[in-house]
């Protein structure tokens, strides 16, 4: 085979990208694994695992200087001093904002796998079929038992820490022990479940309570509750795709890793009617190439795989790769993290936590499931916690320094709960995406322009949640409640969505239920981009999934001479 040839070829080496690689590798397909941005390995490229706040020249936090000449990803939830090696700079990699969207970006090997916030809830048929029920997008061309074994295959290999709840809304998975509440936390389960009948329960997230052989045989080991995840961790505590799928795949001897590697385009042959690869970018030398390949799996993340298909434009597909219907780009999606509450809770003082806990609680979705039970149409989970501060030490007056305030440092304080939404936004096709006429980043690719934002389901749904929250912390016995609509641009939740979405009918969706282009049948779509609705559930685990699935599904097209 030519040293430009592969049988695969996955763009991006984030979550899904890292998941793509490593089936198709398994499988017997020799892979080539493109990534825009640097390499990075495990344990020797994470350069501040190591160090206390005092080692950081300052203290963790960015200059003034740097957050004016970056304020976007001076934004981004976990940006500061000690992670900032996974965040881009903003000048880096500009794009134009029709309307305020924050655009959050990790480019090196394994993506934004490093910096995620790991909650894998699965999806129910209450979000796969809520479209259809309630009439709003397309319905999927899915449903959850068709995704069900191909979630135990992810889980199993990733590690999900987890109770076994029995929660119709948020079905149980493959999980390993889960961490503990603590007492606070305990205490509102207990509140939820008589007061409102709601159930809060503890974190299903991808991090190793108890490692198992698999997660062993990766090199990993078991998460010590250090809680500085985003750092990259030494341990393998967490799952990304630097400490688990692509070694994994390396193994195989099936993979090609190609950092620095700026796709341009999927070239399309008029002749097979097929993809036949790719045009690449090398960012150090800005030489071009190209790549072939007998499948092409596009995991750049949801907006790149957008801009990436709208660019690979051909006689056949003058609007973009797959474009028949003029709907790419469009209906894209995103989850609403407005609304956030805390409230001061007594009565005990006697108890205290022991240790850190790298997971949250979850207030499963309680809005909207078999039917319309509001004003607006979707639902939103709800990310809460118990935690204890310091004691007051000094007022902002006095000099901190000496024997007293030092003993007062080693005094606990007020113990509060705190509640923040993920709530669902509506596919729109006002909310799209698309190149830029005129402006081109550094590479000459067209940049991208995003025009998405919010509506009045959106307000009335932040609304909704800031009275709920009010009203469950004063059940819980909490006083000073605090409730907030942040007003935050949309981005900032790193969970954009759609623009590429699936669907059976090719008049209105771009993939089929394998994650194919309707049009262009080995080229496939299953990281965020290919999401048909965007649920109220943490995304990233269904994106590695429906990746497995349609990876699955390839490798058979390609062993039966179908692709």
């Amino acid at each position: 085979m030519p040293e430009n040839s592969f049988d695969a070829i996955v763009i991006g080496s984030g979550i899904s990208g890292g998941w793509a690689a490593k089936e198709l590798c398994e499988k017997g397909l020799r892979t080539l694994v493109l990534e825009r941005g640097r390499n990075v390995e495990h344990l020797k490229d994470y350069p501040t695992w190591d160090k206390h706040p005092w080692e950081f020249r300052h203290r963790g936090r960015m200059t003034r200087e740097f957050r004016e000449e970056n304020p976007l990803i001076s934004k981004a939830a976990g940006f500061g001093e000690d992670t900032a090696h996974f965040f881009i700079r903003d000048a880096d990699h500009p794009y134009v904002q029709q309307r305020p969207f924050d655009w959050i970006r990790g480019y090196q090997v394994g993506g934004k796998s490093l910096t995620w916030g790991r909650a894998c809830q699965r999806w129910s048929d209450y979000e796969f079929k809520a479209p259809g029920r309630f009439g709003y997008g397309i319905p999927w061309p899915i449903e959850y038992r068709e995704i069900a074994p191909w979630y135990s295959h992810v889980e199993k290999f990733i590690g999900v820490c987890g109770n076994r709840d029995g929660l119709e809304s948020m079905p149980d998975g493959e999980f390993l022990p889960p961490f503990e509440l603590n007492c606070v936390e305990s205490h509102l389960q207990e509140v939820l479940k008589t007061q409102f009948g709601r159930h809060l329960v503890q974190g299903r997230w991808a991090q190793l309570s108890e490692p198992e052989p698999i997660h062993l045989e990766q090199g990993r080991g078991k998460c010590q509750c250090r809680n500085l995840c985003m750092r990259g961790c030494p341990f393998g505590g967490y799952f990304s795709s630097v400490t688990s799928t692509l070694p994994w795949g390396e193994k195989t001897g099936n993979l090609t890793l190609r950092p620095h590697s700026v796709v341009h385009s999927i070239l399309y042959d008029e002749s097979t009617g097929r993809a036949s690869g790719v045009r690449v970018i090398d960012a150090r030398t800005r030489e071009e190439m190209t790549f072939t390949a007998r499948v092409i799996f596009v995991n750049a993340s949801a907006l790149n795989t957008n801009l990436i298909l709208l660019n690979s434009r051909s006689a056949r597909f003058p609007n973009g790769l797959g474009n028949d219907n003029g709907l790419m780009g469009k209906y894209i999606g995103f989850h609403i993290y407005r609304g956030w509450a805390n409230g001061r809770i007594d009565g005990f003082e006697d108890r205290y936590v022991y240790g850190k806990n790298p997971a949250e609680c979850i207030i499963a979705n309680y809005r909207n499931l078999g039917e319309q039970d509001t004003d607006f149409l979707g639902g939103y989970t709800i990310f809460s916690g118990g935690y204890r501060v310091r004691r007051e030490v000094a007022p902002d007056d006095v000099p901190r320094m000496g024997a007293a305030f030092k003993e007062k440092l080693t005094q606990a304080g007020n113990w509060y709960i705190y509640m923040y939404m993920q709530g669902e936004t509506l596919p729109k096709e006002n909310n799209r995406v698309y190149l830029s006429p005129t402006e081109t980043d550094p590479f000459g690719i067209p940049q991208l322009v995003t025009d998405v934002g919010y509506d009045e389901n959106d307000e009335k749904m932040v609304a909704d949640f800031l009275r709920e929250s009010r009203a469950m912390l004063e059940k819980a016995g909490c006083t000073e409640i605090v409730t907030e609509d942040n007003k935050q641009a949309p981005g900032l939740d790193i969970h954009e969505m759609g623009g590429v979405r699936m669907g059976h009918d090719p008049e209105t969706s771009l993939l089929n239920p394998y994650n194919q282009l309707h049009a262009c049948q080995n080229v496939f779509v299953t990281d965020g981009a290919c999401m048909t609705s965007t649920g109220n559930q943490s995304p990233s685990i269904l994106y590695m999934a429906l990746t497995a699935r349609a990876a699955d599904y390839a490798a058979e097209q390609v062993k039966n001479g179908n692709l």
